[in-house]
């Protein structure tokens, strides 16, 4: 009979064990969503510093960035020129007993937005064409040929500097044709 008496109040319908009702909608839905985002973020900061206290000691005395060699012609900046290109195709023959025909065409390079190096090279067109046509006609063609490219163009930029330009300097020449036909 003690055994009855314990389950007896649970057939009771009417007393006060009856549980509270909580307040329904959204006004407990706003503080679940609150925690759970809480959470959330807790455990990724807790994940972020977890890497990256492990990154450190693994990492040990070790540098972050491996050190890979680069050759010297890739680390160096050449700086951007403007280029004057009015000075046209120039034609003449080279210095030889059978003389071949030489095509050039020429431009200079000079430094960004130097307004007076422009100018000097516009003023001086007809000097500075005379000079390529001399130039060239004192060359043999085997003194023309592509290996010796760059050679010419330092020639012709330091000729230009110090004979014909007075108050600016050219850095760079190019050739936008160089034809030597025999």
């Amino acid at each position: 009979m003690a055994d009855d008496d314990d389950m007896g109040g649970l057939d009771d319908a009417g007393g006060d064990s009856a549980p509270a009702k909580k307040g329904g909608g959204m006004g407990g839905a706003l503080p679940g969503l609150l925690k759970w985002v809480a959470i959330g973020l807790g455990a990724i900061i807790l994940i972020v510093t977890v890497v990256i206290i492990t990154m450190k000691v693994a990492g040990g005395n070790t540098s972050a960035q491996a050190v890979v060699p680069v050759a010297e012609e890739y680390t160096t900046h050449r700086e951007l020129l403007d280029w004057y290109n009015s000075l046209g195709s120039i034609r003449t023959r080279t210095n030889e007993a059978n003389p071949a025909t030489v095509i050039v065409e020429v431009v200079l390079g000079y430094k960004k937005e130097d307004k007076a190096t422009s100018t000097e090279i516009t003023q001086r067109t007809i000097e500075l064409k005379d000079f390529l046509r001399r130039y060239f006609t004192q060359k043999t063609a085997d003194e023309l040929r592509p290996q010796n490219e760059e050679n010419l163009k330092i020639e012709i930029r330091n000729a230009i500097n110090d004979s014909i330009l007075s108050s600016s300097k050219i850095k760079d020449v190019r050739f936008m044709q160089l034809d030597v036909q025999r």
